[in-house]
């Protein structure tokens, strides 16, 4: 049993309208019309396809005059000019303004970690140059360290000679 009932056919069977061909032309004829015009204007009045389709003898070029390039609105919509004040407008920045915002934006995270970056390089300088407690203890071993070699090697030319000595003693 089909679905619903004893009724066949349902919206399918509606009597379908054929267009002559003279309105088929009229058509075509007003298209080309409006194509030709709008290449010749530079393509300022013209309209995206599908946005509102004119009927023959409507005036389509006195209405795209006035209204420019903004789109036909019907209603109150036409009447009264709405802005969003929620909408939020990307506008795009230059390469120089970002850079310049850059120090404002930073994270608090990313601002600790600069701030680390430069502690560090602060103490490197300072230790170079001798002023921490670590670079003092390590002058201090490097003092230590050369004096025993010294000693060491003053040893080994006493010995050297003793044994010189010796062997020219023989």
């Amino acid at each position: 049993m089909p679905k619903g009932g004893a009724k066949k056919g349902g919206h399918k069977g509606r009597m379908r309208t054929y267009t002559s061909p003279e309105e088929i032309d009229a058509q075509m004829k007003e298209e080309k019309e409006r194509k030709e015009t709008e290449t010749e204007s530079g393509g300022a009045g013209a309209q995206p396809d599908g946005v509102e389709e004119q009927l023959p003898g409507s005036g389509s070029e006195d209405s795209d005059d006035d209204e420019g390039s903004q789109k036909k609105r019907g209603g109150v919509e036409g009447m009264i000019e709405i802005e969003n004040p929620n909408r939020i407008v990307q506008k795009s920045k230059k390469v120089t303004q970002i850079e310049m915002d850059e120090p404002k934006t930073l994270s608090r995270r990313e601002r600790e970690e600069l701030e680390k970056q430069k502690a560090k390089e602060r103490y490197m300088k300072m230790h170079l140059a001798g002023k921490t407690d670590q670079a003092k203890a390590d002058l201090a071993r490097l003092a230590i360290v050369r004096k025993q070699r010294e000693d060491a090697a003053k040893k080994k030319e006493e010995e050297k000679k003793r044994a010189a000595a010796g062997k020219a003693a023989k």
